[in-house]
């Protein structure tokens, strides 16, 4: 049985004697427990958070860049270990969870490249004998708060960016698949890392409250659903703190009638079914254009199907099951709510038993067909594996209607025609965009981003944006006359 306390100062401890237990989505038993901790220990945190900053932001940006760089080949040597840990916990397959830790090693990588992109702008003689020069200085003490389901990659989009900058970080897991979170820190410190610049404290909504209220914390990044990120965004800006808030989305990839029909359900397949549906950049809705429709329809519901359902133990394994049992019921819910609405069930995910696994959270792949814009399974993220079709007589209704949803995390359009692709990236008011690419996941030198109601804060997560957000500006104006002045200056220099 996994105990999982927090990892303060460099060791794991605890002061609250309350705990949550951890399961194994594929068997539903109980594994571990985690710490849900007290005020106590949050206390603890911010003063160990506090002591190592003003150690940690004056080492030089190399400095802390070979450090980062030692953290990363402990990633690579470790990333079997930690795909166990995220896929024993979370459930999804085993190749999946090795992607998502490679996804986040790549943010690590960016960071290592710290003293350059820390690098401010210098203008000579901005007035006679004036200099200007603007230069980036870390925030102090920072935090994230992050889901469930990339407790490796989501983690890692904030703090090696915030550490490389000269912060310190305290990272709140999902307290649903903590232990991975702890395995990064104990890498970290083992690359050199001192003591308190990256902590982890474990627990619920108590502790997140005492994140969004603390006086000594600078700025918040958090992912999850949209409810939750606009109550942190709101709670934290009320408080003066910096916030990034990625919320929910609701993805549609529009198919056209001139597209490659089997690479875009294929396409469609793994962004819609992978990871149980369980991301934030799944496809959930599919926008058939003109006559595809029933070919469309027809062909992701005989691959489906055939898609392997099963444990993360299971090496042939293509979806494994979602997080939690009450996850399972709400999914469930859904399914029913569109069969209730009108929607046609082509293929029900519910029921499904695993031989062995009976009492796993498994939801099969679900797909709906002639779903209508007023329906909650169209409104609402489902954050499962559930894909419904909805149908668009012409290109123009399809981008109208991802530019009327709440959400604008991500969209994607297959297509053979240059021009409608051009003129789609160009007007679709979302903030990560495909073209033929069923999952516009920027790499981690660009940024990470929606629009809407899917990112509350001015700044995106990791590559320049995430520099940006870690980072105090500063500009400095510098004179050094050969003589003093005769007297004070009352006019506005002009040269």
């Amino acid at each position: 049985m996994r105990k999982i306390d927090n990892y303060t100062h460099g060791s794991l401890q605890y002061n609250s004697n309350e705990r949550m237990s951890i399961e194994d989505p594929s068997t539903g038993e109980v594994i571990g427990s985690v710490v849900l901790s007290n005020k106590e220990d949050f206390n603890q945190t911010i003063q160990s958070s506090k002591k190592a900053f003003n150690e940690w932001s004056n080492y030089t940006p190399l400095k802390r860049s070979r450090i980062i760089s030692k953290f990363k080949e402990n990633i690579e040597k470790n990333i079997d270990e930690l795909a166990k840990v995220v896929s024993s916990e979370h459930g999804k397959t085993l190749d999946d969870a090795k992607g998502s830790v490679i996804r986040g090693l790549e943010v690590v990588e960016f960071a290592t490249g710290i003293p350059h992109l820390l690098k401010g702008e210098f203008s000579q003689n901005v007035g006679t004998n004036i200099d200007s020069w603007s230069i980036r200085q870390p925030l102090g003490i920072t935090a994230g708060i992050t889901p469930f389901n990339f407790p490796a990659m989501v983690p890692m989009w904030m703090f090696p960016i915030s550490i490389a900058c000269g912060n310190s970080f305290i990272l709140k897991p999902s307290e649903k698949d903590p232990t991975c979170a702890l395995k990064l820190a104990e890498l970290f410190s083992e690359a050199g890392l001192p003591d308190g610049v990256f902590n982890v404290l474990n627990g619920d909504k108590d502790i997140v409250n005492l994140i969004l209220n603390s006086e000594d914390i600078s700025s918040i990044s958090f992912v999850g659903s949209t409810p939750v990120a606009k109550y942190i965004y709101e709670t934290s800006a009320k408080n003066g703190k910096r916030v990034q808030a990625l919320g929910g989305a609701k993805n549609h990839l529009v198919v056209m009638p001139d597209a490659n029909l089997n690479q875009a359900v294929d396409g469609i397949m793994g962004a819609a079914f992978g990871s149980a549906g369980e991301r934030c950049m799944a496809v959930s809705v599919a926008v058939a254009v003109g006559d595809i429709g029933d070919k469309l329809v027809a062909e992701i519901n005989n691959k489906a199907q055939t898609l392997k359902v099963a444990p993360w133990t299971d090496p042939e394994a293509e979806m494994g099951p979602v997080i939690s049992n009450e996850h399972k019921q709400k999914i469930e819910k859904y399914i029913s709510s569109g069969q209730e609405e009108g929607a046609k069930l082509v293929l029900d995910g519910r029921n499904i038993k695993i031989q062995g696994y009976e009492n796993g959270y498994f939801v099969g792949p679900t797909l709906f067909d002639h779903v209508s814009k007023d329906m909650t399974i169209y409104k609402e993220e489902i954050f499962g594996p559930v894909l419904s079709v909805i149908r668009a007589n012409n290109y123009t209704e399809a981008i109208n209607l991802i530019n009327n949803h709440a959400y604008g995390n991500g969209t994607s359009i297959y297509t053979s025609d240059g021009e409608i692709s051009r003129h789609f990236t160009t007007n679709c008011k979302i903030g990560m965009v495909g073209v033929n690419v069923p999952i516009p996941v920027p790499m981690a030198f660009h940024s990470f981003g929606g629009w809407k109601q899917s990112l509350f804060g001015d700044h995106s997560m990791h590559g320049m944006e995430g520099v940006r957000f870690f980072t105090k500006l500063k500009t400095v104006t510098s004179r050094w006359p050969n003589s003093i002045q005769s007297g004070p200056e009352f006019v506005m220099p002009t040269n």
